[in-house]
């Protein structure tokens, strides 16, 4: 079956950087479209980050745009998500996602699949 294991969160201060880090399997990684997303204390979900099959192509949210960067390596099955210059609105527990196809969108319902996620906290 389809598993998503996420890991890397934690806590860091505000401008701090975190590497987080999407194991999968169940699946064949590098024919689909992979993405994060992450949902705030309180607040739905929200589509971070995309990156195509052979990552060509990465998209970001404006709220990450230059700060956030993803990647893949389809060797390993494994996405990645660079955090750097964090900020307290950056508090979310981070889930990477799979997609139905080789399309990258910001559209959640695009993604069958979802990680448990791991817990990013940005403080001082």
């Amino acid at each position: 079956q389809v598993q998503l294991v996420e890991s890397g969160g934690g806590l860091a201060q505000p401008g701090g950087s975190l590497r987080l880090a999407c194991v999968a399997s169940g699946f064949t990684f590098s024919n689909y479209a992979m993405s994060w997303g992450r949902q705030a204390p309180g607040k739905g979900y929200e589509w971070v980050s995309g990156i195509s099959t052979d990552s060509k192509q990465a998209y970001y949210a404006d709220s990450v745009k230059g700060r956030f960067t993803i990647s893949r390596d389809n060797a390993k099955n494994t996405l990645y998500l660079q955090l750097n210059d964090l900020k307290p609105e950056d508090t979310a527990l981070y889930c990477c996602a799979k997609a139905r196809g080789v399309t990258v969108t910001a559209v959640l319902g695009q993604y069958d699949y979802w990680g448990q996620g791991t817990q990013v906290t940005v403080s001082s």
